[in-house]
């Protein structure tokens, strides 16, 4: 694992993985997965009747939003120098201050190779040498991949939930550090 690369940006790297800040030409991979996303992710994680966000919204989002520039890292295969998708730690107030959140996602042609959970991985070692005690992850219920790959790096629910009628069940899952 590499941290603090030149300029202050976070670095992880693995055996077959570099997560890294987001490149501006790369916005393309994250409208594709917007275009993949599941029918029962709630409408605004998905294109709208107006196709946005577009290619454009999104190449602006990674020069000025600090989620993309250092908080949610594209997830790069060191081989082929293709980029699949993110991995990385967000704060949206939905859980404990100070313990962020765990989120991947990975576009469906690289699934089941194990990418997510060695990004998530490298994810977790960064976050124990920056300090975090303790992370959150949330998950649908009926996004069982997902589950698995947390269950892999050593989430567990907690029994906290939230219920929407139309998308299912969101569990709240975290790991100390």
């Amino acid at each position: 694992m590499t941290v603090g690369a030149p300029g202050g940006e976070v670095v992880l790297e693995t055996d077959r993985l570099l997560l890294r800040p987001w490149r501006v030409a790369e916005a393309v991979v994250q409208r594709e997965l917007w275009t993949e996303r599941d029918p029962r992710v709630p409408p605004h994680r998905r294109i709208d009747a107006e196709g946005h966000p577009t290619v454009a919204d999104l190449e602006d989002a990674i020069r000025t939003d600090e989620v993309w520039s250092n908080g949610l890292l594209a997830v790069e295969r060191k081989v082929s120098r293709d980029v699949v998708g993110y991995c990385g730690l967000v704060d949206d107030g939905r859980v404990a201050a100070g313990e962020p959140e765990l989120a991947f996602e990975l576009l469906r042609r690289v699934w089941r190779r194990g990418y997510a959970t060695e990004a998530s991985a490298a994810v977790l070692d960064w976050a124990r040498a920056s300090g975090y005690e303790r992370l959150w992850a949330t998950v649908w219920d009926w996004n069982t991949a997902s589950r698995r790959v947390l269950a892999k790096v050593g989430f567990a629910e907690t029994g906290r939930t939230e219920v929407d009628a139309e998308r299912g069940t969101t569990l709240f899952t975290t790991r100390r550090l």
